[in-house]
């Protein structure tokens, strides 16, 4: 797709994107739904074509000097079933030959959503710590981010020595995970997958603790 980006090839391998690509996904959604269930019952596997846990092949093309217009992954995010897009939270699998990762967390949240998270972090430090530095959690996740997701400061409000200041100063509170294409091809991947976003239940239940979702 990365060397045919365009509008005419996808018009012509429309059908095959279908039947390669959406449909085998929108299975492995409805699949995946009853092993979502045990990590909490607040996270939906939506199998539909359109508006569910399959993001679209589009790309937002209105804010980016990148104009190709199709996307070179395939997307899904198991998100929380009070959110409505990409920034609530949730469980996310990106599909990319040699680039494939898992991701749990809340990415790009709202000014105020993003200060409440922020002010849990602040006010429970020992329930951050309990929730992401123990290696349950980091022998699986990374929440290191790159300087341009993370603002200059500890915002001016919270504790500017606080034993996680660098967390305070994130814009987005995620988790990845590499996943190589072997294990995603594998037979045993669900249950690898849904193993890994186990482990990340404590992480993603202090968001929604912090912004008054349950978990």
């Amino acid at each position: 797709m990365s060397r045919n980006n365009n509008k005419t090839w996808w018009d012509r391998n429309k059908e095959r994107y279908i039947e390669v690509v959406r449909e085998p996904a929108l299975d492995f959604i409805q699949d995946f739904g009853p092993r979502l269930t045990r990590i909490s019952p607040h996270f939906t596997a939506d199998a539909r074509t359109v508006g569910g846990s399959l993001m679209r092949p589009h790309r937002d093309t209105r804010f980016s000097k990148d104009k190709t217009p199709y996307k070179t992954n395939v997307g899904i995010q198991f998100r929380h079933d009070a959110g409505k897009d990409i920034h609530a939270p949730g469980f996310y699998l990106h599909l990319e030959p040699d680039a494939c990762f898992a991701g749990v967390g809340m990415w790009h949240p709202e000014t105020p959503v993003a200060r409440r998270i922020r002010q849990a972090i602040n006010d429970d430090p020992s329930g951050w710590k309990q929730a992401t530095k123990g290696k349950a959690f980091t022998n699986t996740w990374s929440i290191e981010q790159d300087e341009d997701e993370t603002l200059k400061k500890v915002p001016r409000e919270f504790d500017q020595d606080h034993p996680y200041a660098n967390d305070l100063r994130m814009k987005s509170f995620v988790a990845g995970a590499r996943v190589s294409d072997q294990l995603v091809a594998s037979t045993g991947f669900d249950t690898r997958l849904i193993a890994m976003f186990s482990k990340s239940a404590e992480f993603t239940a202090f968001i929604c603790k912090a912004i008054g979702l349950p978990f």
